[in-house]
């Protein structure tokens, strides 16, 4: 085994993305290392990029959509993490387990602080990364690792959000903007049953819209989405994967009795709601954590069960730098992966 390995690394927020050599880590108590096929390239990466996370130390490794082979164990890893399983690692990599919210289940509000992959530690673009053993989801052998690899934040991002949305198969859920996260959204919102709805801009994403299987699409340019909506009996649930407050609030009118705004996208600006609207329909706006490994496993088996599958561009490792760029553009078509070759 060679000593050392190939790594993209920032080394201050808005450096540029670096291939260097770097030692092969060794997993500590409680870890294993990934021998690393594929990681994809996420929007959220810009948090280390950027140096928008507070506390992020440098030089740090991005990348939380890791899949690939454990080929190492440290102390203290349950027995079932052995050499030779290929696994993912997604966002959440830890939680502590001892404080109150996550005594209650609610890993994502550790008070500890939970650990993310590529954040609180160097992440997956590289050679090998180093997990704890929390952050483990098993991978099917029926998906490629470029395949997998955008499921692990992305897919359950979406697929966690709709199974825990409230809505039943029949209902009518929308799916507001048709990228990254969208474009999953709809094969999942269509593959669990829900009368599904497309929402983008412009008439050409129609035929997308159709391909991923939506009942029906409304171009936000040319018509009012809520009246649309309401046109198709109210929506259950919108599910906003944009980044712009005011396309999310343009929906909220065309919930429906209790219907639900789930909020996916990191919107720069305020999402403005009119009380009123709220109030006599019952209706609310809420955002979603993505979810934990046992989460990402179901995301990952529901999608073989079901043939729900990222659209990718793949770029080899020492590309990240490109990568990642063309995904921060919105050109991608719709993630944008890094393969390691391994």
């Amino acid at each position: 085994m060679p000593a050392t390995m190939r790594a993209v690394q920032v080394t201050r927020p808005n450096g540029p993305l670096e291939l260097v050599e770097r030692p092969i880590p060794s997993p500590g108590d409680g870890q294993v290392r990934i021998k690393v096929q594929a990681c994809g390239i996420c929007h959220s990466d810009s948090l280390a990029v950027e140096g928008h996370w507070p506390g992020i130390q440098y030089p740090r490794v991005p990348g939380h959509e890791v899949v690939g082979f454990i080929d190492a164990v440290g102390p203290g890893v349950p027995e079932r993490w052995t050499a030779g399983l290929r696994v993912g690692a997604g966002w959440h990599a830890w939680h502590c387990l001892s404080c109150d919210a996550c005594r209650r289940g609610d890993f994502f509000a550790c008070q500890q602080g939970a650990k993310v992959t590529g954040i609180s530690f160097d992440g997956g673009y590289a050679d090998y990364t180093v997990v704890p053993w929390q952050a483990l989801a098993l991978v099917p052998a029926e998906l490629p690792a470029a395949d997998a690899a955008p499921l692990m934040c992305a897919g359950v991002t979406t697929f966690n959000a709709l199974r825990n949305s409230g809505a039943v198969a029949g209902d009518v859920v929308a799916v507001l903007g048709l990228g990254g996260l969208g474009h999953l959204g709809v094969q999942y919102a269509a593959k669990m049953g829900f009368k599904t709805v497309g929402i983008a801009r412009g008439a050409d994403k129609a035929a997308l819209a159709q391909q991923l299987g939506a009942a029906h699409y409304i171009d936000s340019q040319a018509t009012d989405p809520a009246a649309e909506l309401q046109k198709l009996g109210g929506a259950k649930v919108v599910l906003a994967t944009v980044t712009v407050g005011s396309a999310m609030a343009a929906t909220i009118g065309g919930l429906a009795p209790h219907g639900k705004l789930m909020v996916l996208g990191a919107a720069a600006d305020p999402i403005p709601v009119n009380g009123l609207t709220l109030l006599m329909g019952k209706r609310s706006v809420s955002g979603w954590y993505s979810g934990t490994s046992i989460d990402s496993q179901d995301t990952l088996d529901f999608s073989v069960q079901t043939n729900v599958r990222s659209m990718n561009e793949s770029v080899p490792l020492e590309r990240a730098a490109e990568g990642y760029q063309r995904m921060m553009s919105g050109k991608a078509r719709f993630r944008v992966v890094l393969t390691t070759g391994n």
